[in-house]
């Protein structure tokens, strides 16, 4: 009985959000809900000291990750850089190679900080004319723009600022480099399995004559090639996150030490810091401000003017994405606390070997609460001793769990209910009948892709 109360209530979680109610609403009524039907005298305690501790503390962690981000990705926006970057690949690749081209543009945006929300925003006016003359069906475009955007560059790649690369450091004490071979093999596997699929599917809807489609939803207005950007200034604060996030992760232990402690003003009790545990969110967080006065530096006089206005909807943006997440987080919190989790915990647990156990338990958790990062801290926050014991058993590397961790979290996440997916249907005008076939084909690769590094840790050690 204890299982299916927690199995009823994820499912009741992961229906409400597809059918696009707020998780933050519901996530508190959801794990409330499981409560109640366990031990009803535990509902409000569990509430105030397990859903709303645990929401608070990711928020205190990675709410600067999610409004810098935000920030970055609108500014690249303001200066007019995405449009130049995207002209510049595309110009360089050949606009008969759409769909690689547009592969690219996301893992650059993506990579160099870019939220895969602002992303699927900066890039679909270029996708949509990049398929409209390669007379290539606009269903596939979002499973391209996934392709680039929620796979190889969000947590694959090592040093990727992405939240799903962050949050493992808090918990093996890591950095976002963690595993840096493993990660580009496993970007490789994605990539050229992914666009090989895409390809497929293009030569069979050009070999039908099917074309752009003639059922179009919130086309975009047509792309005026005005001056752009110098591409190499465009991509420079981009690689200005990527150094300075090496740098500070380098440089943050040495000045702080293991821990920093400092006593504040008309308090006697000191503030103590394990640096360790937060090296890697400091560190991106130092690059996405860094990465933000470069392009103040040399786009002045195009971000400032518009800058108040347009961050609006970029901070608004970015605490929605923080407090949905938090609130998924709060919501695993609850429900590992109940009876019927240990069941699912056992269950997993049972499983013999360590980093396909972890493999399975985040993508499965990921793909449940619709959330890589959602799915991946209520892994790591229930799981994460169980995961660093089993290392120490099995001389394995926490890098190792890391990149394992960050990369499962994004392959069974993009189920329909996933909000990115949502997002991304909406804003390219498709429907989840049109478009997520595919979408969920690139799912697929992402997971397949998890179990690809494993095995490749165990056959040569390398990582």
């Amino acid at each position: 009985m204890a299982f299916l109360i927690c199995l009823l209530s994820l499912c009741a979680l992961m229906f409400i959000a597809y059918k696009g109610f707020s998780v933050i609403m519901f996530a508190p009524v959801c794990a409330m809900g499981a409560v109640l039907l366990t031990d009803p005298m535990t509902v409000a305690p569990a509430f105030t000291g397990i859903f709303m501790e645990k929401m608070v503390i990711f928020v205190k962690l990675y709410f600067p990750v999610f409004l810098l981000g935000a920030i970055f990705g609108k500014c690249i926006e303001l200066a007019g850089y995405s449009k130049s970057i995207v002209a510049a690949v595309i110009k360089m690749i050949g606009a008969e190679r759409a769909m690689l081209s547009i592969v690219l543009v996301c893992g650059i945006l993506t990579y160099g900080g870019v939220s895969v929300f602002v992303v699927v925003f900066a890039v679909y006016p270029f996708a949509a004319e990049m398929f409209k003359s390669a007379a290539i069906p606009k269903r596939l475009m979002p499973a391209t723009i996934a392709l680039g955007a929620f796979t190889f560059t969000m947590d694959a790649l090592p040093g990727t600022p992405q939240i799903q690369n962050i949050i493992p450091t808090s918990y093996f004490k890591t950095d976002a480099y963690a595993a840096p071979w493993l990660g580009i093999i496993g970007a490789t596997f994605i990539i050229f399995v992914g666009i090989s699929y895409l390809e497929w599917r293009k030569r069979m809807a050009q070999a039908n004559n099917e074309g752009y489609g003639d059922i179009l939803v919130n086309e975009p207005e047509p792309f005026e090639h005005e001056n752009l950007a110098n591409p190499y200034l465009a991509i420079l604060p981009l690689i200005v996150v990527g150094i300075t996030n090496k740098l500070f992760t380098n440089m943050i232990p040495v000045y702080y030490g293991k821990s920093f402690e400092f006593t504040q003003a008309g308090t006697a009790k000191p503030i103590t810091t394990v640096v360790g545990s937060i090296t890697g969110i400091w560190a991106v967080e130092a690059a996405l401000l860094c990465g933000i006065a470069a392009i103040f530096i040399f786009a002045f006089k195009d971000v400032a003017p518009r800058f108040a206005e347009g961050t609006k909807a970029a901070i608004a943006g970015g605490l929605l994405a923080s407090i949905n997440t938090a609130s998924e987080y709060g919501y695993g919190a609850v429900i590992a606390g109940l009876p019927g989790f240990l069941v699912i915990k056992d269950a997993l647990s049972a499983i013999p070997n360590p980093l396909i156990n972890e493999a399975i338990t985040v993508t499965t958790l990921a793909g449940i609460t619709g959330s890589a990062s959602g799915g991946m801290s209520i892994a790591l926050a229930a799981m994460a001793p169980q995961f660093i014991e089993a290392a120490a058993k099995a001389n394995i590397p926490l890098e190792v769990f890391h990149r394992v961790a960050s990369m499962a979290s994004g392959g069974m996440d993009s189920l329909p209910h996933n909000g990115a997916i949502i997002t991304l249907l909406m804003v390219t005008g498709m429907t989840h009948k049109t478009s997520y076939g595919d979408i969920f084909a690139i799912t697929l690769i992402k997971t397949t892709a998890v179990f690809v590094i494993i095995a490749v840790y165990y056959l040569t050690g390398i990582f």
